[in-house]
């Protein structure tokens, strides 16, 4: 039997469906560039909640990147009917689902594309196989999501080069960055989706104090997005440190928090998005984490990537103490000294 690459070759319209955030759209990233480098010169959409779409924006292989406007709480899939019959009159050739999950399983169906591809997701419905033309098993998990991805198309016929993410920040990003932080700075990514992946502030605040102690050379940058909950750890941060070199930005769009990572030297944050942008972009990383099944996919690989890591107890839980709480107790125990003693070394 042909593969899925051999019976699409006509394709000149190709959109790829998936619904996940900012680290899930860095991932997606490798495999964009493959679909667009087998289908030469044909048009690669994608669809993705808002914060992916900006971020597959920076993506050149990308030609046009659909928002939907998803959250952590999203309603159901068809709510979105302006979005999704835009792009059932796209008339697409082909589309690609790297998560088989059922909200993106249904939009894929919806669009129409007369040949689809999609992963086999974590569970199955007597009734999914009905609405893709043709899937393929998901890779191993011992390797990083983005790789996993591209391994799929491996299995459907494409000859896979080196992974690449190739991200192109704009020129007026770049220029928001130098306008807003000096160039070594240390990024510091204070927050995360949920309080039970944040390391508590007082750690932060601790942490920052110990940085600028250490080095009269040395400069922090730390950003936040403009949830009410995150502007808040922001703001108490520059508030205890109260350091000019200490600088906080609410607010900066994915390609200035980009432009900023760039101008960085260290990213050191939590389990977040930011972690998987940094890693795209080439900068160390160095992050706080507790443990839990599927992790390791997440990781990022490589001597410029250092992390600290705890055992969760409240993933046993439901209520999770932490949750209750408003801090993840288990990551408390990483302090401020064991963190900045690895910063300042992979810093300098």
């Amino acid at each position: 039997m042909r593969s899925f690459l051999e019976r699409t070759r006509f394709a000149s319209k190709i959109i790829v469906i998936d619904f996940g955030f900012l680290g899930d759209s860095v991932h997606l990233v490798p495999a964009l560039w493959e679909i667009k480098r087998h289908y030469a010169g044909a048009e690669l959409h994608t669809l993705s909640a808002a914060v992916g779409a900006e971020l597959l924006g920076l993506a050149p292989c990308v030609d046009h990147p659909w928002a939907i406007p998803l959250t952590t709480k999203s309603p159901s899939w068809w709510k979105h009917w302006d979005v999704l019959w835009a792009l059932r009159r796209q008339e697409f050739d082909a589309a690609f689902n790297f998560t088989g999950s059922d909200r993106s399983l249904f939009a894929t169906a919806f669009i129409g594309a007369p040949w689809s591809l999609v992963c086999e997701g974590d569970r199955g419905h007597f009734w999914s196989h009905w609405l893709a033309s043709d899937w393929v098993q998901r890779g191993t998990r011992q390797m990083p999501v983005f790789e996993q991805r591209r391994q799929a198309l491996a299995a459907s016929g494409f000859s896979l080069e080196p992974a690449r993410f190739d991200l192109r920040v704009p020129e007026e990003a770049k220029r928001y960055a130098r306008e807003k932080i000096p160039e070594n700075s240390v990024h510091l990514s204070i927050n995360a989706s949920t309080p039970l992946k944040e390391w508590p502030l007082d750690n932060w605040i601790a942490l920052a104090k110990l940085l600028l102690a250490a080095d009269a050379s040395l400069r922090l940058a730390a950003t936040c997005s403009l949830q009410p909950r995150e502007q808040a750890r922001l703001a108490a941060l520059a508030k205890a440190v109260d350091d000019p070199r200490l600088v906080c930005l609410a607010g900066p769009s994915i390609a200035q928090l980009a432009a900023i990572l760039q101008r960085s030297r260290l990213q050191i944050g939590g389990d977040s998005g930011v972690l998987h942008l940094a890693m795209a972009l080439g900068v160390p990383t160095l992050t706080v984490l507790r443990d839990h099944a599927g992790l390791d996919e997440w990781l990022p690989v490589g001597e410029q990537h250092r992390h600290f890591m705890v055992a969760c107890r409240c993933l046993e839980q439901d209520p999770a103490d932490c949750l209750t709480a408003g801090k993840a107790s288990c990551l408390a125990s990483i302090t401020a000294s064991q963190v900045a003693e690895e910063a300042l070394r992979q810093w300098r």
